[in-house]
């Protein structure tokens, strides 16, 4: 079991668009083993491949008791009326706020195997698929916070002791 340290913001491979994967090989599969176990910790929805400095297109996710993974995934929907839902982010720690979500969204990817996969759901799960597949355009949560909002979540990192 390998949980890889998470990158914090300020970290540039957070503020990278990531690659896509061109070929499933032994680095890929480790790269899953290692997305899946670091996911696996209690309290964690999704885990972006970037968020342990790996800037390729790929993430985990932990809802409701189900665990999985998607490669290349695309953000084919994000439907309904986006309401401000509380968030927070690994690589942000101990800052959390309402950020504008859909409430249902779909992600279309491929596993490891390299057939296609279907994400989709409300909830903890569209936000999640909505918050990973952003880590992968190089988009924090804060980006998605009104602008009183994220001049308080900025100066919130800053006071913090972790960054």
């Amino acid at each position: 079991m390998t949980v890889r340290p998470i990158r914090l913001f300020g970290d540039p491979v957070l503020r990278a668009a990531c690659a896509p994967i061109e070929t499933i090989d032994d680095g890929i599969r480790a790269l899953v083993r290692d997305l899946v176990d670091t996911v696996e910790l209690p309290g964690r929805a999704g885990v972006a491949a970037p968020q342990i400095g790996v800037g390729l297109r790929a993430f985990s996710y932990n809802v409701d008791g189900v665990i999985g993974y998607v490669l290349n995934p695309v953000l084919v929907e994000a439907s309904g009326e986006p309401a401000p839902v509380g968030e927070g982010c690994l690589s942000v720690p101990h800052v959390w706020h309402e950020a504008l979500r859909h409430p249902y969204a779909k992600v279309v990817g491929i596993d490891l195997d390299g057939d296609e996969v279907v994400l989709e759901g409300e909830g903890l799960m569209a936000q999640a698929l909505q918050h990973e597949t952003d880590h992968l355009d190089g988009m924090l949560f804060l980006s998605r916070l009104d602008p009183q909002t994220r001049r308080t979540a900025m100066r919130e990192i800053r006071e913090s002791d972790w960054f």
